[in-house]
């Protein structure tokens, strides 16, 4: 039987790689969207995939990049200009007749979000559903189980995972289970189409509890340190973390702390679109853990891990307002959390 070939953007990235893997697996010619060949393009084309470089601000790239291709993944990176590369993309998705684009979004779009990248992903939502003959399916991710993974060498080493989460619950999906929602909308979207789906983890968890499940994986300890948002920041710079992230996290986080990521979780979007209980965290964190190079505590390591620690404390704090203004992030008058929002509480009821 023949099978559609897929277009996959962001297709070096955490749900891009894992999606091509899904699909060729199963049988489906990928093509695979990367901005540079390196490394993680290499494995790719390696499994199977066949790869296209170029950049999603250039029309002419992503019309050739669709030329042959039947279904599409849409994964834009947290970078400036999302608006403007979904635009394009939709433009040269309906030009190519695709069948179904299936479009990953966020757990916080809100028109009035405090982050332009929430906003701007809602806006993104729009314009898919605006294209005359154009289907989309719409993929909401939360928190990712991934995203704990920063504080892992301070788990390993001190038993500490050290992040400004405040009280807030997550049920947190892993990479390949949002992978599993996408394939699934990409190989049956007849049943999909017009659809939005929230992939989550199978269980709200608190920070302690996440904690809790670290130390049960490594045999010692682990306690949850609320950590100063403020330090965070410093954190997120000191290893290199964009402006443009690091703005974006101080509003993620915030909304986190309020609880916005357990707002009508846990969902069943896993097994419905991808076939497949989810993952529960525990056996995402041991995936971790296991290929993580911090997992043993060692003096070397836990004296690299100190370094870290006191680079993010000497790092100067980012002065948010000011990057926003050079970076030239619009700002609203009536800007608020997601927690905030009557109209974003009400669709996640």
């Amino acid at each position: 039987m023949h099978k559609p070939k897929i277009l996959l953007t962001g297709a070096t990235g955490k749900t891009g790689s894992a999606t091509a893997l899904l699909l060729l697996k199963s049988g489906y010619p990928v093509r695979a969207f990367a901005h540079r060949a390196d490394g993680r393009s290499d494995a790719l084309r390696a499994a199977g995939a066949e790869i296209f470089v170029g950049s999603m601000e250039d029309p002419i790239h992503v019309r050739d990049a669709l030329v042959g291709v039947q279904r599409a993944y849409f994964c834009a990176p947290l970078e400036p200009g999302i608006l403007r590369k979904a635009t394009t993309f939709a433009v040269a998705a309906q030009e190519a007749k695709l069948e179904v684009v299936v479009v990953l979004s966020q757990w916080l779009v809100d028109a009035t979000h405090l982050s332009v990248h929430a906003r701007e992903k809602y806006l993104m939502g729009r314009v898919f559903e605006w294209a005359p003959e154009l289907d989309s399916v719409t993929i909401n991710p939360g928190w990712f189980a991934d995203n704990y993974m920063t504080a892992l060498d301070s788990i390993s080493q001190f038993g500490v995972m050290a992040l400004p989460l405040g009280s807030g619950l997550n049920a947190p999906p892993s990479n390949e289970d949002i992978a599993r929602v996408v394939a699934g909308a990409l190989v049956h979207p007849e049943l999909h189409i017009g659809k939005s789906y929230r992939p989550t983890g199978p269980k709200l968890l608190s920070p302690e509890e996440i904690a809790s499940i670290f130390g049960k994986i490594l045999g010692r300890k682990v306690q949850y340190s609320d950590a100063p948002l403020n330090l965070f920041l410093k954190f997120a710079r000191a290893i290199g973390l964009s402006d443009f992230l690091i703005v974006q996290l101080h509003s993620f986080l915030l909304d986190y702390q309020r609880g916005s990521f357990g707002i009508g979780a846990p969902t069943n979007a896993v097994l419905e679109v991808g076939g497949a209980e989810p993952e529960s965290f525990d056996a995402i964190a041991r995936r971790y853990v296991t290929h993580s190079p911090f997992f043993k505590r060692t003096p070397s390591l836990m004296a690299a891990a100190a370094w870290r620690m006191a680079k993010a404390i000497a790092t100067p704090a980012p002065d948010l307002e000011k990057l926003a203004d050079r970076m030239g992030l619009p700002k609203i008058a009536h800007g608020n959390l997601a927690a905030d929002s009557p109209t974003w509480r009400a669709s996640h009821g």
